[in-house]
């Protein structure tokens, strides 16, 4: 048994004390400072407000200024947040986490650089340490899972990543369950990645549900052919794009393949693509969802930039990435959809 610390009590990072605490481990959720009404209502009524489930008996609640606590005897930390605490979760917690920690985040996304990479949060969390002098142990965990099916114990399958195979080895041990299924993988850049890119992708599969909803009506049945074409256009272009990234291992795209089905079928994503799809604009789609975080917009944006410094130096192809620069031209030039079906070639 281990104690398991969790910053940030986001729905998936809050999802993840389920298994680790059905597991026997000493479980402490730590919200961060935007999550003092989350923290509170956990402590009054033992269950997340956003969760179906009660939190499983024994675990612990704390608030920001109470890391300390939290932290004491802690053998992991869960990083819980969003891609917008990634740099909050850099500056400060990382530097106050004991040397050798092992530190699992649930955060997905890429940074883009200005010399035109992509790179992952592992990576910029790295460099933090690095200019520190502190040692940690950072690995990532991707794949296809809804925080609250994971809580009602649906069967998932997910991958942890990092460097270290022994460090990757324990947290399988700690977290898996009979019903959280863990493989390991040392393939950082191809996991994260992968999981990554399908935020921006299920936003495009999702403009064809609103299309549909535009062209049959609200209350019409659901047509499959456009969003599977849809979908395949944007394996393709995930797999240029892992191996424009030097991924080493070309089947970890199936952890994002899994991700991209998971993501259309619900949350966010699928909500804003819809708008989109139904002919609201972007400013109009965002002031309908106010409130709800909106990931997939950013990571679409910056591999789109990212993609485009790219083909202007002949790297890439336009003709390779229709599907995300219409997207992109979507969120930043405030352009209809209009999905270019015909550069969807195989």
């Amino acid at each position: 048994m281990a104690t398991i610390t969790i910053i940030g009590s986001g729905m998936m990072g809050s999802a993840l004390a389920f298994p680790a605490r059905e597991n026997g481990n000493t479980v402490r959720l730590v919200g961060t400072p935007l999550d003092r009404e989350i923290i509170e209502s956990c402590k009054a009524t033992g269950k997340h407000p956003k969760l179906p489930l009660p939190f499983p008996a024994g675990v612990e609640y704390f608030q920001i200024e109470q890391l300390s606590d939290a932290l004491e005897g802690a053998d992991m930390v869960i990083g819980g947040v969003s891609s917008f605490g990634v740099e909050w979760f850099s500056e400060a917690i990382l530097p106050v986490l004991p040397d050798e920690m092992k530190v699992l985040t649930v955060t997905k996304g890429l940074m883009d650089t200005e010399d035109g990479k992509l790179i992952t949060y592992l990576d910029i969390w790295q460099k933090k340490l690095d200019s520190i002098g502190k040692r940690l142990s950072l690995n990532a965990v991707g794949g296809p899972c809804t925080s609250y099916e994971l809580v009602q114990h649906d069967q998932t399958e997910v991958a942890f990543c990092g460097r270290n195979t022994d460090d990757l080895a324990w947290l399988k041990s700690v977290m898996q369950t009979d019903y959280y299924h863990i493989s390991l993988s040392q393939d950082i850049v191809g996991i994260e990645s992968a999981v990554a890119l399908k935020n921006g992708y299920a936003l495009g599969v999702a403009l064809t549900v609103g299309l549909n909803q535009r062209t049959f009506g609200l209350d019409s049945e659901l047509h499959y052919n456009s969003q599977a074409a849809v979908f395949g256009q944007a394996v393709r272009e995930m797999t240029k794009l892992l191996a424009f990234q030097g991924a080493p291992d070309v089947n970890n795209l199936a952890v994002g393949i899994g991700d991209l089905y998971v993501t259309v079928y619900g949350g966010r994503t699928r909500l804003i693509g819809i708008l989109l799809g139904r002919g609201m604009g972007i400013d109009e789609a965002r002031e309908e969802l106010n409130g709800v975080t909106l990931e997939s917009l950013v990571v679409a944006g910056r591999v789109a930039k990212v993609i485009r410094q790219r083909i202007a130096t002949g790297e890439l192809h336009a003709a390779d990435f229709p599907l995300l620069l219409h997207i992109d031209e979507i969120i930043t030039d405030r352009l209809p959809v209009c999905i270019p079906w015909e550069q969807f070639t195989f």
